[in-house]
């Protein structure tokens, strides 16, 4: 397919979806509703045609040489695709962020001025891997009144179009336009390039979610506003006060639990003082988990296993059962080495001293920052937010998880009674 194939195929969605999107400004929550809940009955109905198509996604996934951290998000099973259904469900259930009013007063002339929630128009979302985000995407966009505009990955290809066939059925089901999510047919690498730089007639905003070099790109290419994170490098700092089984279980968790998750710790840090009392047992949980442990000197004197660690690892997002640890000089160096070293996306402190706990809070600027809770809680369904599109690391417009309240914006509506400005 040459340049001219792909523009033609992607102005042709642009032009829908922006007309989708005036369709959609104006539909009514329990319209939205129906469709989210058409399409997971649709996604419950058809789980075998989902099932295949994700164990075909996975054969050429591992024939092509893919990690065991990208096969794990690429990865469905029964558990993940009734999770993709009760997701939808979710975002039903919340409530509509369209038409809200969030601020009214009246001025001294009678004016009455109110500030009301409107969509932002046509998103796209670019990622990898990950089929949930079809469904994750597709949802938040309808329900904040969105057209979206899918390309995911070439490795999750018939997942995702399994996946996004449900959704249109939802649409069909509620007389809802199916150009309200439209899923990029093609996989030519010049799609992801003409989204970024040739779309600004049609997109309002783009949303990456995958790895760190597809997120750099958009970054870098994008003509119109993106959401998003550059990398997840995410901390937990055990503090000297800290309940020593909790602290082991919260990095152990933070860190194994899923290790292809931008919510996954990559550095774990030890307040100095807790050396002779915290260091040896989470370390050593670590490393006879599978977990290889990269550590400065005193964290090498724990164990033989624990390999020296490079300046480099103290910034690295490894997705991998990896992990940097070194001690540090209480919260305050906690704190200075996060702001040093770290992405800005979720941090942890485990602790009993409500002081140190509170310190650690408000001077760590992070998107997400918990206090004796593991990272792999940055995530919007976690947050009782139905579902997310992503993590924003930024600090305009959205920070932390994406969903529905993210994707909205606002405009001034204005009611007066014949004033008119005076010269």
């Amino acid at each position: 397919m040459n340049d001219k194939d792909v523009g033609r195929i992607l102005d042709a969605i642009g032009r829908e979806a922006v007309a989708a999107a005036r369709v959609l400004a104006h539909v009514s929550g329990a319209s939205k509703n129906a469709a989210l809940a058409a399409a997971a009955a649709a996604v419950r109905s058809r789980s075998s045609l989902i099932m295949a198509a994700n164990q075909a996604d996975m054969a050429a996934a591992r024939a092509r040489g893919l990690g065991p951290a990208l096969l794990d998000r690429l990865r469905l099973d029964a558990g993940r695709i009734e999770a993709v259904a009760a997701g939808l469900e979710q975002v039903a259930a919340l409530p509509d962020p369209v038409g809200r009013v969030l601020a009214e007063w009246t001025r001294p002339n009678g004016l009455v001025i109110q500030r009301v929630s409107v969509p932002l128009g046509v998103i796209g979302i670019i990622y990898e891997s990950r089929p949930n985000v079809t469904a994750d995407a597709g949802a938040l966009c309808l329900k904040s009144g969105n057209a979206a505009i899918l390309r995911g990955g070439s490795e999750s290809a018939g997942s995702s179009r399994a996946i996004h066939d449900c959704l249109l059925e939802g649409l069909r089901a509620t007389g809802l336009p199916e150009a309200a999510i439209q899923r990029v047919p093609t996989q030519d690498r010049d799609a992801v390039g003409y989204m970024l730089k040739g779309m600004g007639d049609y997109i309002d905003v783009i949303v990456p979610r995958g790895g760190k070099s597809l997120i750099a790109r958009v970054k870098q290419d994008a003509r119109v506003p993106v959401i998003g994170h550059l990398e997840g490098n995410c901390h937990v700092y055990v503090d000297g006060a800290a309940d020593v089984n909790m602290a082991r279980e919260i990095v152990m968790n933070a860190k194994l639990r899923r290790t292809g998750i931008c919510g996954a710790a990559e550095t774990v840090l030890f307040d100095r003082s807790a050396t002779g009392t915290h260091l040896a047992p989470v370390v050593k949980a670590l490393l006879d988990a599978g977990c290889e442990v990269r550590g400065d000197e005193t964290v090498r004197g724990v164990d033989p296993r624990v390999r020296p660690a490079s300046e480099d690892d103290w910034y690295t997002e490894y997705l991998d059962a990896i992990i940097a640890a070194r001690m540090v000089d209480g919260v305050e160096g906690a704190i200075d080495h996060i702001a040093r070293y770290g992405s800005a996306h979720t941090e942890s402190i485990v602790t009993e001293d409500g002081a140190a706990a509170e310190r650690f809070l408000t001077a760590v600027d992070s998107a997400i920052v918990l206090h004796n809770a593991s990272t792999q809680y940055a995530d919007g369904g976690e947050f009782g937010m139905g579902a997310e599109i992503g993590i924003s690391t930024d600090r305009f417009h959205a920070r932390g998880p994406v969903g529905l309240e993210q994707l909205v914006s606002y405009k001034y509506v204005v009611r007066g009674s014949g004033q008119v400005r005076p010269g």
